[in-house]
């Protein structure tokens, strides 16, 4: 039987109010879909860390978990240092599908928003 999950991944930073609008993500992705556990993890700075999350999803019975890159392009951080945790976690977790997904910044939806809001914010 599979169980979704989703394991929100963010940059990090030392400042705690940066972490506010993933949280906010994160917020309202729980309150739409209940059923499904959600995760919020942070490459460094800020906890927990992918690993750490990625064991409260797996403890919490999720076998197919997506991996959403909150950042708005797939530079260095989430073509090379993403995929290489999602190997130590796979490796911890075999039971577990972790599915890496597009940056959330390439998005075609989310480009439009971006670009609706900064149309907005101009007038």
């Amino acid at each position: 039987m599979n169980s979704p999950g989703l394991l929100l991944f963010a940059h990090g930073a030392r400042d705690p109010n940066w972490a506010l609008p993933f949280e906010a993500v994160a917020g309202i992705v729980r309150a739409r879909r209940p059923d499904m556990p959600v995760a919020l993890a942070f490459l460094e700075f800020m906890s927990p860390a992918l690993r750490e999350a990625g064991a409260q999803l797996a403890a919490q019975g999720c076998t197919q978990v997506a991996v959403v890159p909150l950042f708005l392009g797939a530079g260095g951080h989430v073509r090379k240092d993403l995929p290489a945790l999602l190997a130590d976690l796979a490796a911890a977790h075999p039971q577990v599908t972790w599915s890496l997904q597009p940056a959330i910044g390439e998005i075609d939806s989310v480009v439009q928003a971006m670009a609706d809001a900064a149309l907005r914010l101009a007038s």
